[in-house]
Order: C-alpha cells, then sequence, then structure tokens
C-alpha cells in the first residue's frame, strides 16, 4: 500500500481509472480494425480491447496512478479476453501504472493460495517459476474468515502485494445482508472492517495503513464515513463514483485528515468520456485523459472542503 501511496502523492491524484471494456464502449474504428485483421469471433473481440486499453493507458499514466481491471469484462470473451487481461496488466505496469485486478476470489486453504499465487504470486512451473497475471492488489471475498485470507496476506507479504476486501459495497442491494445487525449490535459490513483490521494488524506500512485495505462504495457516504472513523488503519478502495450515483463530497469521507487513506475508482465515464464530449471517436483517449484530469479536480477540491 507504501506503494499505491506514494504514487497517489506524486501526481496528486487519488482515483484510479477502471478498465472494464465491452465491445459496444470501443469506437467503432478500432473495432472495423479489429474485423479487417481477425474476422469476427472472439480473437477480434481481444485484439480490440487491448488497442482500446493501450491507448487508454498511453492517455492517463501521467494523470492516474492506478487502474483497475474487472476481470468478467475479459472472462466474457473467453481465453482470448483472457490473454487480453493479461497483456493489459503488463502494458499497465510497463507504463509505471499500480494494476488492481478485480476478480473477488476466495476460498480455503490450497485453493485461495492458488488464487493468490496466480494474481499476486509467481506459479510453480517445470523449470522455475513466473507471474501468471501480475497484478499489484486484488479484490477479495472475505466472507470464509481468516482461513480464506491468510495465503493471500502471505502472498503480499513475500511479493509486496496488496488485497482489497470487499466489506461495503456500491450495489443497491447490499444491504440485504451487509447491513444485518450481528453481535454487539454492530452490521456485518462494520464487523467485516474490524475482522480486515485485525487480519492486517502485522502489516502496517509506512503511511499507516495495512496490506489490508477495504472495499467501500461511495453510493453509501454515512457507512463510508463511518467507516473511515471505526477503521484508521485500513485503506479504500472506493467504486461507485460517477455512473452509479456516487459523488465527490461522497468520496471524500473515504479520507482522514491528511488527505490520505483511499482511492476513487471511475469505469465507464472515463472510458466513454468521447461520447459524453460528444467529440470525434479518434480523439477517445484525448476525452478520457480530458475526464481523468476533471475528475482529479472534483476529488481533490472535495477532500480539501471537507479538511477545511
Amino acid at each position: 500500500m507504501d506503494r499505491l501511496i506514494g504514487m497517489i502523492r506524486k501526481k496528486d491524484n487519488p482515483t484510479a481509472a477502471g478498465l472494464d471494456p465491452k465491445l459496444e464502449y470501443l469506437p467503432a474504428f478500432i473495432l472495423e480494425k479489429a474485423r479487417r485483421e481477425h474476422g469476427d469471433g472472439f480473437e477480434a473481440a481481444a485484439a480490440a480491447i487491448v488497442d482500446f486499453n493501450t491507448a487508454l493507458i498511453d492517455a492517463l499514466c501521467d494523470i492516474v496512478p492506478a487502474v483497475k481491471l474487472q476481470s468478467a469484462y475479459y472472462e466474457l470473451y473467453s481465453w482470448q479476453g483472457v490473454k487480453a487481461f493479461c497483456d493489459t496488466v503488463a502494458y499497465a505496469r510497463k507504463k509505471g501504472l499500480y494494476v488492481i485486478a478485480d476478480v473477488k476470489r476466495n476460498d480455503i486453504g490450497s485453493t485461495a493460495a492458488a488464487y493468490a499465487d496466480a494474481y499476486l504470486g509467481k506459479t510453480a512451473l517445470m523449470g522455475g517459476e513466473a507471474e501468471a497475471f501480475g497484478a499489484d492488489a486484488v479484490t477479495v471475498n472475505g466472507y470464509l474468515g481468516i482461513d480464506g485470507i491468510e495465503p493471500f496476506l502471505r502472498c503480499c507479504e513475500a511479493w509486496d502485494k496488496d488485497i482489497f476486501v470487499l466489506v461495503k459495497t456500491s450495489n443497491p442491494s447490499s444491504g440485504e445482508l451487509q447491513n444485518i445487525p450481528v453481535v454487539g449490535g454492530l452490521p456485518l459490513y462494520a464487523k467485516m472492517g474490524e475482522l480486515v483490521e485485525d487480519w492486517g494488524e502485522g502489516f502496517i506500512g509506512q503511511y499507516g495503513f495495512s496490506r489490508a485495505g477495504a472495499v467501500v462504495g461511495a453510493t453509501y457516504p454515512h457507512q463510508l464515513k463511518e467507516l473511515r472513523k471505526l477503521l484508521p488503519y485500513i485503506f479504500f478502495l472506493v467504486p461507485g463514483y460517477g455512473r452509479q450515483g456516487g459523488r465527490a463530497e461522497h468520496a471524500a469521507f473515504a479520507f482522514n485528515q491528511d488527505g490520505l487513506g483511499g482511492i476513487v475508482n471511475a469505469s465507464r465515464s472515463i472510458m466513454c468520456a468521447y461520447r459524453e464530449e460528444g467529440c470525434d471517436e479518434r480523439d477517445f483517449a484525448g476525452a478520457a485523459h480530458r475526464e481523468a484530469l476533471r475528475m482529479r479536480r472534483d476529488i481533490n477540491e472535495a477532500i480539501a472542503a471537507k479538511k477545511s
């Protein structure tokens, strides 16, 4: 988490760009090029996605410290899409970005360890070992308890990586389970937050935050504010800003008085900025750049207003 916070401070930007591409989001000229070269199947879809992603990364790498890739949007396009995921992770890291693999994985024991090694560590091969995906952080489901978290934490410590545990998610129905009171009167999401803090207690970095972070949505500002006070050592990944309805003043509750504590993600508002602007589709990357600058200003102003 120290690496991520250092990059946030260097770029004065606590935001991440979500690279969650569907073919319907891509400019027509990219789709046409892929169709000419690869036909109409999964290979063409994957090639178009990589072209789109690399252009966005080139346009954004000097502004944002991190990108977040939701694996479902790649798995949708079969193994070719998974390769596009790998290629995008590799390119983003080459350009100096911190990469969050939004995979929401977990299990127990050796299966959890396999997930951790796949996304954060290295895979043992017949002639040594190699990174399968090579992300800097993953999202994980903590509802299997410490059995499912410990393998990830071991991998984090070994390879200088991080996890973000689902605590209070941004979706409308999250309260069906996450808001249920548990022993002591705490809602379940707060109890999960306390567990995350316990799990990450031995992994506090120089900025005072653990390698075990939490996913807390901007769509629930009251809970976000509550959890910031409850969990001072936990770094938040904050989805839900923009198209899902979360506003900058909501997301600002993720941050402490030092202006640290979270990274706010936006996906469609950046990827599809060219449509919102109504500009030439060939300037899609330029539109994403302009939207990322606007988002940085929006979030930073909200954090400053909260501190004053």
